[in-house]
């Protein structure tokens, strides 16, 4: 049986792996995005393609991810890899692939989003004491 990949549900996993709230991913789509609307888009088995873009912009993270991510697809890449790693001759299934850690990517691009949103709060916060200078005088 072929596993359905379910798009608004790998927006949702994406999302939370970067630590990132429906309210936050609102706030970068735009002011006609809520986090009712977030919930609502993460419950979808399919994304409009203009929407899926935007949303990748906001994450950082590949257009194709949301596409092509299949939970049962990755478990039995994860399975098939600890089972062969330990054949006979020695070799690795890990000599064949290069290593790619996902999670370093994920954390590297959370703590770039912290940085861009400390330095929106500054300017913010510098915009605010200018307006009140301003409004002062």
């Amino acid at each position: 049986m072929e596993q359905k990949i379910h798009q608004g549900r790998n927006v949702k996993r994406f999302r939370e792996m970067l630590g990132i709230k429906q309210e936050a991913l609102a706030f970068d789509l735009g002011e006609d995005w809520t986090q009712k609307k977030i919930s609502l888009l993460e419950q979808k088995d399919i994304i409009e393609d203009d929407l899926l873009k935007a949303i990748s912009n906001a994450l950082k993270i590949p257009v194709e991810a949301f596409q092509n991510f299949d939970e049962q697809q990755a478990i039995n890449i994860i399975s098939n890899t600890v089972n062969n790693n330990d054949n006979a001759n020695g070799n690795s299934l890990f000599s064949y692939y290069p290593t790619i850690n996902p999670i370093e990517k994920l954390v590297a691009l959370h703590d770039e989003k912290i940085a861009l949103y400390e330095r929106m709060l500054k300017e913010k916060d510098e915009m605010m004491a200018r307006l009140e200078k301003f409004i002062n005088k």
